[in-house]
């Protein structure tokens, strides 16, 4: 009786936050060293499988940088990194659409179908959602370096999206957009995934990763912060608490926030159901952002 009732009341706790985010986007973006561990990924495609069946309309976001690297190593191609972003010529886009739509995409559509889901891959071999444009970053001088084939998101698809989530399937999309040109552009998933929550109107962008959150200590795994506005997060970028890879995901996160999107998650996709706990539970594992 006790285990049955310990039972109910964790539904009893999660009727409240099941019932306000009814009909509600959430973009959730898959990346990060969770892609290569197949249980982590199992375990978040399932949390997804049961946000759409109560009611919620998840988007799913992957990226793909360390499957794209061993797919160019086995190519007998250097990677090369321009300011944290990946140079993209011609051959190494081939590559990178290749991998994102064809083998970790359908991947991801396959086991959420195999879970009970409904889903479909939304890229360049099926229907394209995302529009981005030419990316350039500035040097030391302000100079325009050129990466090649990298993009940004400005645009989306909406109509696609929304009758996709609107008919109960859960659209899965690589980070691969088209120019105006009808061109590929390989696109940082963290940054795309803030685009389709800000274009959508979401109500949450959870990135899972391979990390817990934002910790004021990266060596001291106490220091997790669990709640965090954006004026905070400007200060720990500031002064390098917020430091190397969580930079563009926190920008991302801000931006995002700036135009709307109600909160941000940052969680460990390794956690079982961390992403159940973080949206359905009054205590989460991670960490939120907020405006």
């Amino acid at each position: 009786m006790n285990d049955a009732l310990s039972k109910v009341n964790v539904l009893v706790e999660a009727l409240e936050w099941i019932r306000r985010f009814r009909d509600r986007y959430v973009v959730i973006k898959l990346g990060g060293s969770a892609l290569d561990d197949p249980d982590s990924v199992t375990r978040c495609l399932a949390d997804v499988v049961f946000m759409e069946a109560v009611g919620m309309r998840p988007i799913v976001v992957h990226g793909g940088g360390k499957a794209i690297s061993r797919a160019m190593a086995e190519s007998g191609i250097e990677p090369r990194f321009v300011q944290g972003r990946r140079y993209t010529d011609p051959q190494t886009l081939k590559i990178a659409t290749r991998v994102l739509t064809e083998d970790l995409c359908e991947s991801l559509v396959d086991e959420l179908c195999t879970l009970g889901g409904r889903a479909i891959g939304l890229h360049l071999g099926t229907q394209n959602v995302l529009l981005g444009r030419r990316l350039t970053l500035p040097d030391e001088k302000g100079n325009p370096i050129d990466l090649g084939r990298v993009g940004a998101v400005h645009d989306i698809r909406k109509d696609i999206l929304q009758a996709v989530c609107r008919g109960g399937v859960i659209p899965v999309l690589p980070s691969i957009a088209l120019d105006d040109q009808g061109e590929a552009l390989n696109v940082n998933a963290d940054t795309a995934a803030a685009a389709i929550a800000k274009l959508m109107g979401a109500e949450k962008l959870v990135f899972l990763s391979d990390v817990p959150g934002i910790f004021l200590d990266k060596n001291d795994p106490t220091t997790l912060v669990p709640h965090l506005t954006v004026q905070r997060c400007r200060e720990l970028i500031a002064d390098g608490t917020i430091a190397a890879g969580m930079v563009p995901k926190v920008e991302a996160a801000l931006e995002a926030l700036d135009v709307g999107v109600e909160k941000i998650h940052i969680i460990d996709a390794r956690i079982p159901h961390s992403l159940l706990l973080e949206i359905y539970s009054d205590k989460g594992v991670g960490t939120e952002i907020v405006a």
